[in-house]
């Protein structure tokens, strides 16, 4: 059974940095690639960040390049997301993602997700 469990959310004011932590549990960790998606209220799920399932290619939404950086860590089936800069319109519910695409650093979300994570950054 596929589990997702993302950690690290939280508030911050702008400017300020959070790290957000997903455990993977479930399924060949080192062959999926893995995204954060987020979603803010009243708006639709969107792509932050992707990784392909050895790390060589990162995938970044425009709004974050610079700002956020990607990482896995397959020895520990964790990924995380490492944010600065941040900015009030980053605050959503952050959520960790599973695609068995593993070598596509692009591609539809699979059908596996986390439970979310808040994250508000306050001006």
């Amino acid at each position: 059974q596929v589990q997702l469990v993302e950690s690290g959310g939280g508030f911050v004011n702008a400017g300020g940095s959070l790290r957000l932590s997903c455990a993977a549990s479930g399924f060949t960790f080192n062959t999926y690639r893995m995204s954060w998606y987020r979603q803010a209220p009243g708006k639709g799920r969107e792509l932050v960040a992707a990784i392909t399932s050895t790390g060589s290619r990162t995938n970044y939404a425009d709004s974050v390049k610079g700002r956020f950086t990607i990482s896995r860590d397959n020895a520990k089936n964790t990924v995380g997301l490492q944010m600065n800069s941040l900015k009030p319109e980053d605050t959503a519910v952050y959520y960790c993602n599973a695609n068995s695409l593993g070598f596509l650093a692009y591609g539809p979300p699979g059908t596996n997700w986390g439970q979310g994570t808040q994250v508000t950054v306050s001006s």
